[in-house]
């Protein structure tokens, strides 16, 4: 033998027990990170649509603001 005596029957429940934790923890780490890229997905989507209403209200005040501008002189 090496002269080690092998682990008692405690050590090696605590260390069962520690890697359920982990393995519990690394369990919820990747149900959390899931559900952030599913959030940010959803929140990258949300952005194109507010982008894009943003550029046609963009676009429609800019053309009020021709046709205002417009008719102010041809009152002149």
């Amino acid at each position: 033998m090496s002269g080690e005596s092998p682990p008692d029957a405690d050590a090696l429940a605590r260390l069962e027990r520690r890697i359920e934790d982990l393995v519990a923890v690394c369990r919820r780490l990747q149900e959390d990170n899931a559900n952030w890229r599913a959030r940010h997905q959803a929140l990258s989507a949300e952005y194109v649509r507010l982008n894009e209403r943003t550029r046609v209200a963009r676009s429609r005040v800019e053309e009020m603001i021709g046709r205002v501008a417009a008719l102010t002189r041809e009152e002149r």
